[in-house]
C-alpha cells in the first residue's frame, strides 16, 4: 500500500510502500514517553521505498539490550515521524498518525502489553464527545 506522511507543520513529508498487516501497537515505557501517550502506532517501510523531503531532526535512544535506534522528529513542530536502526536501516518504523491514510490502517499486533496502562486497553466506557 503506497502512504504519504507528513509532520504537522508540513516541513516534513514523505512516501512510502506499508503493508497493512504490519501495523502494531507498542505498549512499551519508551513508546509512551516518546509519544507522550499510553502507546505508539507504527508500520514498518522498507528502505527502498521511503522517500523523503525534509530535514528531520534525531535522537538516539540507547534500549537496554544496548540496541541504538535513531528517532526523527520535526524540528518546528516536534511531531515524531519515524525511528530506524542507526546504521544502513532495512526500515523505518513510520508513525501511523502521521500518515494520510492512517484510517486504512488498523493495528494488526500489540507488542510490549506487560507496560501496558491498565485503562488503556479498554475505553469502551469513557463517554465520547464528536469535538471539544
Amino acid at each position: 500500500m503506497r502512504v504519504h506522511g507528513s509532520c504537522h507543520c508540513g516541513r516534513i513529508t514523505y512516501t512510502a510502500e506499508v503493508d497493512p498487516e504490519r501495523v502494531s501497537v507498542c505498549h512499551c515505557t519508551d513508546c509512551q514517553m516518546l509519544t507522550g501517550s499510553a502507546y505508539r502506532v507504527s508500520v514498518p517501510a522498507p528502505r527502498e521505498s521511503f522517500s523523503l523531503s525534509g530535514h528531520p531532526k534525531t535522537y538516539v535512544k540507547t534500549a537496554d539490550s544496548g540496541t541504538k535506534r535513531v528517532h526523527s522528529f520535526c524540528p518546528d513542530c516536534g511531531t515524531p515521524v519515524y525511528s530506524c536502526a542507526i546504521e544502513d536501516p532495512p526500515t523505518y518504523s513510520l508513525r501511523v498518525g502521521c500518515l494520510d491514510e492512517r484510517a486504512e490502517l488498523p493495528p494488526q499486533r500489540r507488542i510490549w502489553c506487560r507496560s501496558s496502562l491498565p485503562w488503556s486497553v479498554r475505553l469502551d466506557g469513557v463517554p465520547q464527545q464528536a469535538q471539544q
